[in-house]
């Protein structure tokens, strides 16, 4: 997938006048954040969980080459073939050498976040293989011709419109907006792809160390047809999505599905071990882990590091005011919101993702409601910091906080320049007492007028009133 982070603030500002996009978005809070709120208050000791959760995560990251090296020995001795893939490149080049290997023609594919980040399908369809997405929303994505703008819900920012039109043109049969005739008709053209198909690709949102297992959390049927009917089946994770034990996983799994979609569990939970055996029916005759660093690696020790932690539940985003008004295409890559905003810069580099980590108000709204603790808030400003020592960002901008540092490091100068600003800018506002525009934070009353001060300072205000 291309990235396009360096254009996210015109496409931020394009999305907020998107009007049909913003009534997509509105989704978020009907589904989303009031599921989440009524889900978690199921669980009456929800915090402890997330505490244990949080530390589950973190004995991982901290110990993360002996969990990786004892999976990889039991998923061995189960029958699959664990492959290590240093870049997405290499993940490609895997899946295509296995491909080309067994004489695969035809690949279903079960949403992969992971595949996303390599560029996987194209990579695939240029060798001159068949792949089709089975995930309803990725499905709609491949016939769009678009990416995902969402984690969980990839095609939050469409309407069951924009998916009738779509259908219409793309499957020549009458159109229809009723929610389960459309899916009715996804699923008669997508079975015959389950029953043909070579090869299975899927994500895993956990591997387990002590089983050797891959773990996938769905909502539809699509992700066991695509991991036990096809011969082959490649799953496809980061390395960081290692966890010690099953037990472990049920922590994780009381708090994945509340904080992704606001359910208490999901509908479909499959444990995947090893090749089908001599007795059994389905699973795949060879299975292939191609366990991804592509930039992981780097977090460790770092400030960075939490961020390893993280389960791609999605709940940061959907809590989020700067996602919930601009929608996931904006961030320019395949992690959106506060989440992608620490990633992409981490993955593609700082330089290629300029705005991403300005792109919050740091309300914390997404520390509160991440299920395994991340401080996102505190990892956005680490970048910040680091934008700022790399000289990234503007000379002006840097100037201007240079100028503001040595102020507010002289208290008495620094309440004469505001007191002398609050008295300009209120003489200076008209009769309106309101500026339409003004140098310098043009960001800000290009959409929305920035309202004159008061004349006088909050701390002349505030004394006032104490002496009154």
């Amino acid at each position: 997938m291309q990235v396009t982070a360096m254009h996210f603030k015109r496409k931020a500002s394009e999305n907020l006048r998107n009007e049909k996009l913003q009534k997509a978005l509105e989704k978020l809070q009907t589904k989303f954040v009031d599921g989440r709120a009524a889900a978690i208050a199921e669980l009456p000791n929800f915090w402890e969980i997330r505490d244990a959760a949080a530390e589950i995560r973190d004995k991982v990251v901290r110990h993360l080459d002996r969990y990786l090296l004892r999976f990889e020995q039991e998923a061995t001795a189960r029958g699959a073939i664990v492959h290590w893939a240093e870049t997405g490149d290499d993940v490609n080049r895997i899946v295509a050498d296995i491909a080309a290997r067994h004489g695969v023609h035809r690949i279903v594919k079960s949403k992969s976040m992971v595949s996303e980040e390599c560029g996987l399908n194209d990579a695939l369809e240029a060798q001159g293989l068949e792949v089709l997405e089975t995930d309803l929303g990725e499905y709609i994505l491949q016939l769009a011709h678009e990416p995902p703008s969402h984690i969980v819900a990839p095609v939050v920012h469409k309407s069951k419109e924009d998916i009738s039109s779509l259908f219409e043109e793309k499957h020549h049969r009458p159109r229809t907006v009723q929610i389960a005739e459309l899916c009715r008709e996804a699923r008669e053209v997508l079975r015959p792809g389950f029953l043909s198909a070579d090869m299975g690709i899927s994500g895993a949102n956990f591997i387990v160390a002590e089983t050797g297992s891959a773990l996938i959390v769905t909502n539809e049927g699509n992700g066991r047809l695509t991991t036990t009917l096809p011969r082959v089946h490649v799953a496809i994770t980061g390395i960081e999505k290692v966890v010690p034990t099953l037990e472990d996983v049920t922590t994780l799994l009381r708090l994945l599905p509340r904080s992704a979609t606001g359910q208490s569990i999901t509908n479909y939970v499959s444990v995947l071990t090893g090749t089908k055996g001599k007795d059994e029916s389905d699973g795949p005759e060879h299975f292939h882990i191609v366990l991804l660093d592509n930039g992981r690696s780097e977090l460790l020790g770092t400030e960075l590091q939490p961020m390893l932690r993280c389960i791609r539940c999605g709940a940061c985003m959907n809590h989020c005011p700067v996602y919930q008004n601009i929608g996931g295409h904006a961030y320019g890559w395949v992690y959106p919101g506060p989440m992608g905003s620490v990633l992409t810069p981490s993955f593609v580099g700082l330089e290629n993702a300029l705005d991403l980590p300005n792109a919050s108000t740091f309300c914390g709204e997404c520390a509160v409601v991440c299920p395994v603790k991340i401080p996102l808030p505190d990892l956005l400003r680490h970048l910040r910091t680091r934008q700022v020592q790399q000289h990234l960002r503007s000379w002006q901008e840097r100037a201007a906080l240079r100028l503001w540092s040595w102020l507010a490091q002289r208290p008495a100068l620094y309440a004469l320049g505001t007191r002398i600003a609050a008295r300009l800018l209120r003489a200076f506002s008209g009769s309106e007492k309101r500026f339409h525009y003004l140098p310098g934070v043009s960001g800000w009353t290009s959409g929305r007028d920035l309202p004159a001060p008061a004349g006088r300072t909050f701390r002349d205000l505030y004394q006032s009133r104490k002496t009154a």
